[in-house]
């Protein structure tokens, strides 16, 4: 039988090729606009586009506000976007239905943010240390330079500027986690690797990789014994994300739970942007991690 997502993405591709058929080899936006047009799939990687291509480009997002993007599954519309995208922006591994459709539709036109990094095992948020924001966005530059030569020198300077604002960004972190009492952060899925060995933390989850597994009554005993044993006194939890889990290692050993956003997208009607949201992130770790 085949995958439900499969199916769905099938389904998808070929009603796409009807619609490229019918508009043509770019997005209407960017036909509007006249700019090169770029396609990312998740909220970082379009905040880092935005910042370093600025006017010269346009910028859409595959997962829309409120949307958590792991379980994201394409309609005809944006895999037509894929395939008349100049340039698509997304991190291999971490959604499923985009790794296919670029496969398919732009396998010469798409960057993977992530495949110059470190890589800490099979984590995709890489986008969670601004070191690593800052070589996207070198990243990005440089295939923007190649897909609009006359906007090289712009863009360049955009992105060196996004470079300086996610060094100061890193520097208000490794000061302000500095001194704190607690280094053991638990989280109810384990999507912060990156931000805690760029800061010195041990990432410690209740739950694996993929935000929709349940944790065995084994393993929630373990973390709640960790809990107590270490006086840990706060549990993570996330953004777009059922709390459940991290309330119930909260309930069981007298610890508070706090929300903790790993930045995959933004919630709906939010007014921040990633450098907000992670400076949110940073006063939230610094109460929870007993920072002085």
């Amino acid at each position: 039988m085949i995958p439900r997502r499969a199916r769905a993405l099938a389904t998808a591709l070929a009603a796409a090729a009807a619609l490229t058929s019918l508009v043509g080899c770019r997005t209407t936006t960017a036909q509007d606009s006249g700019k090169p047009s770029v396609v990312a799939a998740f909220y970082p990687l379009q905040y880092a586009a935005q910042q370093v291509g600025g006017d010269t480009i346009s910028v859409t997002s595959l997962t829309p506000a409120g949307v958590e993007p792991h379980d994201l599954e394409l309609t005809a519309s944006q895999v037509a976007d894929i395939s008349q995208a100049d340039l698509v922006l997304y991190v291999k591994g971490f959604q499923p239905a985009v790794d296919e459709a670029v496969a398919q539709q732009a396998p010469d036109r798409a960057l993977d943010v992530s495949a110059a990094l470190p890589l800490l095992g099979n984590d995709p948020h890489v986008w969670l240390d601004p070191a690593n924001m800052s070589a996207i966005g070198t990243a990005i530059a440089n295939r923007l330079a190649e897909v609009e030569p006359d906007a090289a020198t712009t863009v360049a300077k955009s992105a060196t500027a996004f470079g300086s604002t996610m060094d100061a960004l890193e520097s208000e972190y490794r000061a302000g986690l500095a001194t704190c009492r607690l280094h053991d952060l638990v989280v109810s899925h384990e999507a912060f690797a990156y931000l805690a060995h760029a800061f010195g933390l041990n990432q410690i989850g209740i739950s694996g990789l993929s935000p929709d597994a349940e944790p065995s009554p084994a393993r929630l005993k373990e973390v709640a014994d960790l809990v107590t044993s270490k006086g840990i006194t706060t549990i993570y939890y996330e953004t777009l994300v059922d709390p459940k889990i991290a309330q119930t290692i909260a309930d069981e050993t007298g610890a508070k739970v706090a929300k903790l956003d790993p930045l995959e997208g933004l919630v709906v009607g939010s007014s921040g942007d990633y450098v907000s949201i992670m400076k949110d992130n940073l006063a939230t770790l610094r109460s929870g991690q007993g920072c002085t």
